[in-house]
């Protein structure tokens, strides 16, 4: 029994295997493209990628068969921010690789790049793949620095080297991290005034190494800066210093963005935020609303759902739905955890049509219902194995059919 769950363990944490032909029958396709939804069609993916979408495409007995039976097929979804592969115990120091505090320098540390520490064999990506999410947002997280470091978008496929898109350097400019920046957020902007003016060569670097300065001056070509940041006023002093640097920029917090919505749809600033935040957390905060995600959809704002978790990423989908039940359109709702997170940061198109990566997730009901559940996620035109180390504990502990009480059954 322990060898038959090692070798499982080992199988749900090992890459992919190869590509073969396969074909969905009978689905109703959210395509998150131009062309909608299209009822009752079939998908034939070959190599990975989609070759053909058409109703009633010929097969032969070569090509494996998966039949939708008329349920929702959509992109694999956008877990949100996440450390996944990052933090296995977020309570166990040396498990944890997506910050850095009491550094022996005092300076920023832009260069600090937490995509060289992931681990795709980490517990946490089967948990979330087999909920139907097929990648995230690596985040450096809050450390003793307003310049927290830099990530990227990572595919969920089992591989090593699975990044997409354009690196993303994390900034904290919040109340609450203020106390680690000289008590004031005004000191973060006084700060990332100066690190940005030292990788410009205006002024003698004393907060950056020659890395940190050259990883800042990759990123402000070829990058793109997600600044936390909640309070309305902080959101307009984030547009200021985007506009003023000339840097690609996303806010992500957001909980009192829809009352600067037109200012974002003029900057052309998306926002990730979680629906599900309707109270103050914090002074920060005391505009949350549950309509946030609508009136910024409405403003004409790119809108990106995340839940704020690593461990419980599949709460993003409970996020999209919450915000569909306040008034943001169910197509936008699943295009903010689908297609517009892979937009804006760079990575490949997350829309369903031909030529597109084959990251497809078939459900048995509305994805963003919470009864929904993904019954089958394809990554890269593989069809998952559908189990992770919490099917196989609940496999282990919860037989179906016990001929005996729990208490009497053996490991």
């Amino acid at each position: 029994m322990k060898a038959k769950l090692l070798i499982l363990i080992l199988l749900v944490g090992a890459p992919l295997v190869a590509a073969q032909d396969l074909l969905i029958t009978n689905a109703r396709l959210h395509t998150q493209t131009d062309a909608g939804v299209i009822e009752s069609t079939d998908i034939l993916i070959t190599a990975g990628r989609i070759a053909r979408i058409a109703p009633r495409i010929p097969t032969n007995k070569m090509i494996r068969i998966i039949n939708a039976q008329g349920q929702p097929v959509t992109p694999a979804l956008f877990a949100g921010v996440t450390v996944s592969g990052l933090s296995e115990v977020e309570m166990v120091r040396e498990s944890v690789d997506s910050s850095y505090s009491a550094l022996y320098t005092d300076l920023m540390h832009p260069e600090f790049d937490v995509r060289l520490a992931y681990n795709p064999h980490s517990s946490v990506i089967p948990i979330t793949r087999v909920e139907g999410f097929g990648y995230t947002l690596l985040t450096a997280t809050r450390g003793d620095r307003s310049l927290t470091g830099q990530g990227g978008l990572v595919r969920f496929d089992g591989g090593y080297t699975s990044f997409e898109g354009q690196p993303a350097v994390f900034i904290q400019t919040s109340g609450s991290s203020a106390s680690k920046s000289g008590g004031s957020r005004v000191a973060h902007w006084m700060l990332l005034q100066q690190a940005f003016a030292e990788a410009a060569g205006d002024q003698d670097a004393e907060l950056l190494s020659p890395a940190g300065i050259a990883a800042l001056n990759s990123a402000r070509k070829a990058g793109i800066f997600v600044f936390a940041a909640d309070r309305a006023a902080d959101i307009m002093r984030v547009l200021a210093f985007i506009d003023e640097r000339k840097i690609s920029g996303v806010v992500h917090g957001a909980r009192e963005a829809w009352m600067v919505a037109d200012a974002l749809a003029d900057a052309g600033v998306p926002v990730i935020l979680n629906a599900l935040d309707n109270l103050p957390a914090d002074f920060d905060s005391l505009g949350s609303r549950l309509d946030n995600a609508a009136l910024l959809h409405e403003a004409g704002v790119s809108v990106m759902f995340s839940s704020g978790e690593t461990h419980n990423a599949r709460k993003v989908r409970q996020v999209a739905g919450n915000a569909a039940a306040n008034g943001m359109p169910h197509s936008a709702a699943l295009a903010a955890i689908s297609t517009i997170p892979a937009a804006v940061f760079g990575g490949e198109p997350r829309g369903v049509a031909p030529g597109a990566r084959a990251d497809l997730v078939i459900w048995n009901g509305d994805p963003l219902e919470v009864t929904s559940q993904a019954e089958q996620v394809i990554m890269g035109g593989i069809p998952d194995t559908m189990v992770s180390r919490q099917t196989l504990l609940r496999d282990r502990y919860l037989p179906e059919n016990p001929s005996l009480p729990r208490a009497y059954l053996q490991p």
